[in-house]
C-alpha cells in the first residue's frame, strides 16, 4: 500500500485536483489515488471526510493531512528536496513562490469564463476585457520567468516541472480547449508543459472520463 494517498475530482474538470496531482508526479512519489465525483449529492460529505474545507485535492500521508494545492506543494518539496519543485537559487526561488501564489488568489474571470475542460474544444467563445488582462498577465509571466531564469530548460524555471509549473497547468489546458491566440514563446512554453507526459496521462484520462458536467459544457 503507498504511504501517500491524493484525493481529486473529476479529472476533465478540477484544475485544482491537476495541480496537486502533478505535485505529486513530479516529487516521484508513488501514490493511492482516489477520485471523487464532483456535482454529486454525496460529493460535499465524501469530501468533508478527507479534507476540512470540503475541497480537492487533498493529500494523506500516514496522520498528516494536506487539503490545498500550494500547500501540497511544498509539502512535498520539505519531503524531497532533491525533486526540484522549487529552484534552489533563493532568488529565483521567491519568485517562483510568488508567481505561484499569484496564480493561487488571482484570475478570477478566466477562470469562470473559460473552465478547465481538458477533452473539449470551444474555439468560438469570445474574451472579455477582464479576461484578455488575464491572459496578458500570465503570459507576461512567463516570459519573464522564463527569461530570467528558465535558462536552456522548457519550463518557468530551468529544465525540472516544478510546483510553478503545476500551478499553471490548468491555464495551459484552458487556452488549448479556448484555442487562445499566443504569441511564440508563450505558444513555446504550453507546449512544453503539454508534452510533459504526466500532463498527456492526466489528459488521456480525462478524455476517457464518461460523467458531464453540464455549465462547463458550452
Amino acid at each position: 500500500m503507498a504511504d501517500f494517498t491524493l484525493y481529486i475530482g473529476n479529472r476533465n474538470y478540477s484544475s485544482w485536483s491537476l495541480r496537486g496531482w502533478l505535485m505529486a508526479k513530479a516529487a516521484g512519489i508513488t501514490f493511492e489515488e482516489v477520485m471523487i465525483r464532483l456535482r454529486q449529492p454525496n460529493t460535499k460529505a465524501e469530501v468533508l471526510r478527507r479534507s476540512p474545507s470540503g475541497r480537492v485535492p487533498a493529500l494523506v500521508h500516514g496522520e498528516v493531512s494536506i487539503w490545498e494545492s500550494l500547500a501540497i506543494g511544498e509539502y512535498l518539496a520539505e519531503l524531497f528536496p532533491d525533486a526540484g519543485l522549487w529552484p534552489k537559487d533563493r532568488g529565483a526561488r521567491a519568485v517562483a513562490r510568488s508567481v505561484s501564489t499569484e496564480m493561487h488568489a488571482g484570475f478570477s474571470g478566466l477562470r469562470n469564463h473559460f473552465p478547465m475542460n481538458v477533452r473539449s474544444t470551444f474555439p468560438n467563445r469570445a474574451s472579455t476585457p477582464e479576461v484578455q488582462a488575464d491572459i496578458d498577465r500570465i503570459t507576461a509571466i512567463w516570459h519573464d520567468c522564463r527569461g530570467r531564469f528558465g535558462g536552456d530548460g522548457p519550463y518557468l524555471f530551468g529544465s525540472i516541472f516544478g510546483n510553478a509549473d503545476a500551478m499553471y497547468a490548468p491555464v495551459v489546458s484552458r487556452f488549448r480547449t479556448y484555442k487562445v491566440a499566443l504569441e511564440p514563446a508563450a505558444q513555446a512554453y504550453c507546449d512544453a508543459v503539454w508534452s510533459w507526459p504526466p500532463m498527456q496521462e492526466w489528459a488521456a484520462a480525462a478524455k476517457n472520463e464518461p460523467w458531464v458536467i453540464e455549465d462547463s459544457e458550452f
